[in-house]
């Protein structure tokens, strides 16, 4: 597909869903959900200004002004128990096959009884911890895990949502994240996952078994934390991971902390480290290298010009991180004596939100 071909194809897609909109909302039907709409339409992007360094060399091809995310998202309610979810990347997308892979997710979820609900679909592959939770967009720099793990997968779920609605419990079944173009066989992938809040404390555990080869899986124990007190925030992941049990005893591992405040409803200030430790009992399709043992300290701060009303959607940040120590991937993202300082801006638009107030003026 030629570059002018995808423009009118993305044209099309935005058209439509923008034309939908004069019908979009239903009124309430007796179901689980309070507001019926079968679409909800976001636009979100970021930009950065990058200057990275190697042992104090300046690294021009990683640095300048760089589009990071510009992400298209609809979200809808088709029926009181189908619902779905899409969200495209469109920031490196040249190809249709590229445009395919940039699609996070897409999927549709049925929900048969109100606690129980079935998905499929490309999915979130669902792993532990609260780095790997949030949204890409929302992050600066990384643990090296996260920035090799192929994350987004085609796949089925069942979950379970207690009555309270405090704990989830769910059970994926999907493409192992080593099933790769040049894989003779499909792989497959594993995971149970709970996520349970508990006054200020709340999980993201996971155990996930991922095959990279006929009979044989890559195992994690991922375990997020949260505590949240006031307007501080800390997070701590702590993931093991190993091609049998007993190689879960900290041989490849990852820790990953964040520690925030949120100042006046504006500004956000944090502090992060992550530490990847990688054994040889790591998979090599897994781009974590035996002999890896990298450390990234940091930290930043956000300012949000309209926090004042509790809205998010505009936001200056600032960033560094260094790295300490050694890492054999010669690709890698964390690179020994790097360092990273990122200046930015993040904008969000409720594009149904924004049609509705041109409609009333």
């Amino acid at each position: 597909m030629t570059t002018n071909s995808l423009r009118k194809f993305i044209c099309r897609v935005a058209l439509v869903a923008v034309a939908s909109l004069s019908v979009s909302t239903l009124s309430a039907q007796s179901g689980y959900e309070k507001n019926n709409e079968i679409f909800r339409i976001g636009v979100e992007g970021r930009l950065d200004y990058l200057n990275q360094a190697v042992a104090g060399n300046h690294d021009v091809a990683g640095s300048g002004f760089k589009v990071r995310y510009f992400n298209f998202r609809m979200d809808g309610q088709i029926s009181p128990k189908f619902s779905y979810s899409w969200r495209q990347r469109f920031n490196r997308v040249n190809t249709i096959s590229e445009f395919a892979q940039n699609t996070d997710w897409f999927n549709l979820t049925y929900k048969p009884i109100e606690n129980i609900s079935i998905s499929a679909g490309k999915q979130v592959l669902m792993i532990g911890g609260w780095e790997y939770d949030r949204a890409p967009i929302e992050l600066y720099f990384c643990s090296e895990f996260w920035n090799n793990v192929n994350c987004y997968q085609l796949g089925a779920s069942v979950a379970y949502t207690t009555k309270e609605g405090n704990d989830t419990i769910l059970f994926q079944a999907c493409q192992s994240p080593y099933d790769t173009t040049l894989s003779t066989v499909d792989y497959y992938a594993y995971n149970l996952y709970w996520s349970g809040s508990h006054g200020c404390y709340t999980a993201l555990y996971s155990l996930n078994f991922m095959q990279y080869a006929p009979g044989k899986y890559d195992k994690y124990i991922a375990l997020g934390n949260q505590f949240k007190f006031g307007d501080a925030t800390i997070q701590l992941d702590l993931m093991n991971r190993g091609t049998t049990f007993s190689d879960l005893m900290f041989d490849n591992f990852s820790v990953m902390g964040e520690f925030s405040y949120l100042i006046a409803d504006r500004v956000n200030v944090f502090a992060k480290a992550t530490y990847d430790k990688i054994g040889n009992s790591a998979v090599a399709a897994s781009g974590l290298i035996p002999g890896t043992e990298i450390t990234r300290l940091g930290g930043g701060v956000e300012y949000y010009p309209m926090g004042a009303q509790g809205n998010r959607d505009v936001r200056l940040h600032a960033a560094y991180a260094y790295n300490f120590g050694e890492n054999t991937n010669i690709a890698g993202t964390a690179v020994p004596k790097g360092s990273f300082f990122t200046v930015g801006l993040t904008w969000k638009i409720d594009v149904m939100e924004g049609i509705t107030k041109l409609l009333k003026k």
